[in-house]
């Protein structure tokens, strides 16, 4: 598999200038996922550099409430619902509102977007990556799946259209800058930092009585529902793994992943050389959004907090526990397999997060039925975007007849 040269660019084809290219209109912009944690994050961006941001485009899955809210407030000339449903009860009013899968696809490549912001969650997030990069857009890439599913059709994408892809997030981001444009063969390690999410430490007995509420209150981040249970079995860690190989070229064996409770440290990179490169910070996901607008080039933004190293210590690592959370194994192990094997794991851990969240499932349910359904549906050979959905189809029909298999236990009776 051919990856990008980041010898004389850096990711994909991304060219080391500001995507406005006459660095003076502002840069447009369309968020997919605007009403999500990185979507909101995004406008929050936006409203403080009016000067340098358009919003021309935003779509959101069913959150109409809160998107007529944003609607009024930036005036967008496009707005998307992704639920055909939640569009019928919307109040169209100063944009061209669309429903439907469809209508994401036409926005992302419309001549007046720029910089397209991928926020959605889920797999539903591979195809308007590929749409907008075949288009020549500037993918700035907050969806985990677009990669971890399709990772060589998103280089495929790349390479046919002349896009540019730039991670959203804190770690890649961290990665990006850490290389600075560096060459693949350079790099002698690329160590991705974990905050261990709120179960470090714990035991399997401990973890068989997790409840949704326990595992959504993250120590450290402000996340949606499934990126923070992601985060709670590291299943999010193991994404992150295949993200790193596809987006810089490194080997599985040169990834590695790295415990740190304070998340100061977002990830760094070891040299050949012997050299290390990490990139700190208080943790916000508003530092790696703003970056990824305007890459190569950085703005200054007085929200963002002074770093001071005397409140961040101590700093402090350690090895992720992979007997208490499988899941960073066996997402591992999919993304080395390669074929339709990370599609399959995705699809499966997304059915097993929203069957936990509905408390259909208990906790280690979750890498249970993954697990069973990796071993059930195989893995076959990508050659095109409908081998990736037959296989994320499969997947879901598998983990969902797993389902009743792992239910919760009944609760205790007080007698």
């Amino acid at each position: 598999m051919t990856h990008p040269d980041f010898g004389s660019t850096s990711l994909g084809t991304v060219r080391r200038r500001s995507p406005r290219e006459d660095g003076a209109r502002p840069l447009r912009v369309a968020i997919l996922g605007s009403t999500g944690s990185i979507g909101t994050s995004a406008l929050n961006v936006i409203r403080r550099h009016p000067e340098r941001f358009d919003v021309t485009v935003l779509v959101a899955n069913r959150s109409v409430e809160e998107l007529e809210r944003q609607v009024h407030e930036h005036r967008p000339d496009r707005v998307v619902v992704a639920d055909e449903d939640a569009y019928s009860r919307c109040r169209e009013n100063g944009a061209e509102w669309a429903g439907g899968r469809q209508a994401i696809l036409d926005a992302v490549v419309r001549p007046d977007v720029d910089v397209v912001l991928n926020a959605l969650v889920g797999f539903a997030g591979l195809e308007p990556s590929l749409v907008a990069l075949e288009a020549g857009k500037r993918v700035a890439l907050a969806n985990k799946e677009s990669l971890v599913a399709g990772g060589d059709l998103v280089l495929e994408a790349i390479r046919r259209g002349g896009g540019e892809l730039v991670p959203v997030d804190s770690e890649h981001s961290a990665i990006l800058q850490c290389l600075n444009g560096d060459p693949e063969a350079s790099i002698a390690r690329i160590g991705l930092t974990a905050s261990g999410g709120p179960f470090r430490g714990w035991s399997s007995e401990r973890l068989a009585r997790v409840t949704p509420a326990d595992a959504l209150d993250h120590p450290t981040w402000e996340m949606g529902a499934k990126i923070s249970i992601d985060s709670a079995t590291l299943a999010n860690k193991a994404l992150e793994v295949i993200e790193a190989h596809f987006l810089y070229g490194v080997p599985y064996d040169r990834i590695e992943v790295v415990v740190h409770p304070q998340s100061i440290v977002h990830s760094f990179v070891e040299f050949v050389d012997g050299s290390v490169m990490a990139q700190m910070g208080f943790p916000t996901m508003e530092l790696p959004i703003l970056y990824a607008l305007t890459y190569p080039a950085r703005v200054g933004d007085e929200e963002l907090r002074t770093f001071d190293p005397i409140r961040s210590s101590p700093l402090t690592f350690e090895a992720p526990d992979r007997e208490a959370f499988p899941l960073l194994g066996m997402g591992i192990e999919a993304g080395r397999a390669g074929g339709t094997a990370s599609a399959v794991f995705n699809a499966a851990n997304e059915v097993a997060v929203s069957a936990f969240l509905a408390e259909e499932i208990r906790f280690p349910g979750i890498w249970e039925v993954v697990g069973e359904t990796l071993v059930r549906v195989g893995s076959r050979k990508v050659t095109g975007i409908g081998d990736v959905l037959e296989a994320d189809r499969q997947a879901r029909s598998v983990a969902r007849s797993l389902l009743p298999h792992h239910k919760p236990a009944p609760p205790e009776s007080d007698t």
